[in-house]
């Protein structure tokens, strides 16, 4: 499995939510360290990716891509996402 930044999940964000996330600010539920999802540790594979928190390592999303085009994010580390409008 690959070791990249968050920035690796730009592309893939922006699939599935319509706009990249990698610019926003995000809070670890475990550790409370705020900063852009850009920054997090990202473990990418075939299947998906892992978002883990340069803290603590806690997971912080999750993205898993099935061959039949289905695709689940799962955010079970994030207590905060900044979201922006307009």
């Amino acid at each position: 499995m690959a070791l990249l930044d968050g920035n690796a999940l730009a592309g893939r964000l922006d699939d599935l939510l319509g706009w990249d996330a990698t610019g926003s600010e995000v809070r670890c539920t475990h550790c409370g360290l705020r900063g852009l999802l850009a920054t997090a540790a990202v473990y990418a594979s075939a299947m998906g990716a892992v978002v883990r928190c340069r803290s603590c390592d806690a997971v912080l999303l999750t993205v898993v891509d099935a061959p039949d085009g289905r695709s689940w994010l799962g955010m079970p580390g994030l207590s905060a996402m900044e979201l922006r409008r307009g």
